[in-house]
């Protein structure tokens, strides 16, 4: 198939730095630089695919959206695409948006279980003592024996569960916007979980950013949890109610390990960095030695399925299109 012109493609990674990118387009590198200070590689007007900078402020990502005229594909590298349905209106009818699902599974679920076992086990108060040369045991819960609760079971979600499992987990309960059965057991949906959360000695938030989970983990979710439970957040830090979170931490009735939070960045005065019983990672559940490699697999198949008028994958929505 030949492309008619405008065919340029936006790629935030050097288009030499990926083998097997089809012929049949323009490919241009812009990635928007340190804060957004990179030129345009060509007129935003005759991109066709736009590829969203990774780790980019939002401004930065969104910025060149309003002037592409005839893109017909915007592809993000991140799981969420919040950011980018947060402006849809500056998109034409008929654009496909689609997440980066299969590149940052195996990234977010061990990062998710890593603050789960250095939460329960400890770790922080570990690391501190040894800043001070102080040898400080004591007693701490395993994972194992443990009720898992997953809120967002999706493909990091089930990649989370794949890595509970050989940790000797009591019970894995999954919860989804829509109910179904998986081959490990019943996905429950949102609506069964104030009768999921008094059993969960750990629920681990997994679930993208929409309308539905904005404020989900509220005031009224954080009272239905045991005492003594942990919470991980490895999904968007809106999802939970900051205020009501910090009210449940400093009366030490709930643990905390948080991969993202609201606000984010966390600014240093921020009452959260020191609440008792909350671990703190910035934002990493992504960004490792494990994105690159598949965010590449990623895109080498969509744009040969673009360039060949094959369904694409991952496609969140269509600009112009009724809600479903």
């Amino acid at each position: 198939m030949s492309i008619e012109a405008p065919r340029d493609v936006w790629l935030p990674i050097p288009p030499e730095e990926i083998d097997g990118l089809p012929e049949g387009f323009e490919y241009l590198f812009w990635d928007g630089g340190e804060d957004g200070d990179q030129p345009y590689p060509g007129d935003p007007g005759d991109c066709v695919v736009y590829v969203v900078p990774y780790m980019k402020a939002q401004r930065v990502r969104v910025a060149p959206l309003a002037e592409m005229r005839r893109v017909r594909v915007v592809q993000t590298l991140t799981a969420g695409v919040d950011d980018i349905t947060a402006r849809l209106a500056d998109l034409p009818s008929g654009v496909r948006l689609c997440n980066a699902r299969g590149v940052h599974e195996a990234s977010t679920a061990e990062l998710a279980l890593t603050l789960t076992l250095a939460a329960l086990r400890g770790i922080p108060q570990f690391v501190r003592a040894q800043d001070r040369g102080h040898w400080e045991g004591g007693f701490h819960p395993a994972l194992a024996d443990k009720n898992v609760l997953v809120v967002g079971y999706g493909a990091i979600g089930a990649a989370i569960e794949d890595r509970l499992v050989p940790f000797e987990v009591a019970r894995v309960a999954r919860v989804a916007r829509s109910q179904r059965t998986t081959a490990r057991g019943p996905v429950h949906p949102f609506t069964e979980l104030p009768a999921l959360l008094p059993d969960a000695d750990v629920v681990i938030l997994s679930t993208p950013l929409t309308e539905t989970t904005r404020g989900l983990v509220d005031t009224e979710f954080l009272a239905r949890m045991k005492d003594g439970a942990l919470l991980v957040n490895v999904a968007r830090g809106p999802v939970v109610d900051t205020k009501a979170l910090l009210a449940e931490l400093e009366t030490g009735r709930l643990l905390a390990a948080l991969d993202v939070t609201d606000p984010e960045p966390l600014p240093p005065a921020h009452p959260l960095w020191r609440a008792p019983g909350v671990l703190i990672s910035p934002h990493v559940g992504g960004p490792t030695s494990a994105f690159l490699p598949r965010a590449k697999r990623l895109l080498v198949d969509q744009l040969g399925r673009f360039v060949n008028q094959e369904p694409l994958r991952h496609v969140i929505l269509t600009t112009g299109a009724a809600a479903v």
